[in-house]
């Protein structure tokens, strides 16, 4: 498509669009001024209707395993290190309490 077929196709579509927007008449169809856009309510559709045909596949179970769950368990392993860690570090004497954090709690 060339470049001048765009611009009109832009300028048509643009005019049409502030057609509709300031037709003082819309009330009277029930449109209240908005533009129903057919093409938004197809990928809205779309949207809603996608959980109702899914299907899980062996790449579907990999994204959810390695977005959801493996950074789950890495960060809860990580954690329980450390904490182990610094709780061993207080049991035998290497941090002073006052040098502790969160010895209130």
């Amino acid at each position: 498509m060339s470049q001048q077929e765009k611009v009109a196709r832009r300028a048509a579509l643009r005019n049409e669009y502030w057609r509709t927007m300031t037709n003082p008449h819309n009330h009277l169809r029930g449109e209240s001024g908005g533009v129903f856009d057919t093409g938004l309510a197809r990928f809205q559709a779309m949207r809603v209707n996608h959980y109702e045909h899914f299907k899980p596949t062996g790449r579907s179970f990999k994204i959810g395993l390695f977005t959801v769950v493996i950074p789950i368990i890495v960060y809860a392993k990580m954690m329980k290190y450390e904490r182990d860690q610094r709780e061993q570090q207080y049991r035998t004497g290497q941090v002073s309490y006052a040098d502790r954090r969160f010895k209130f709690i």
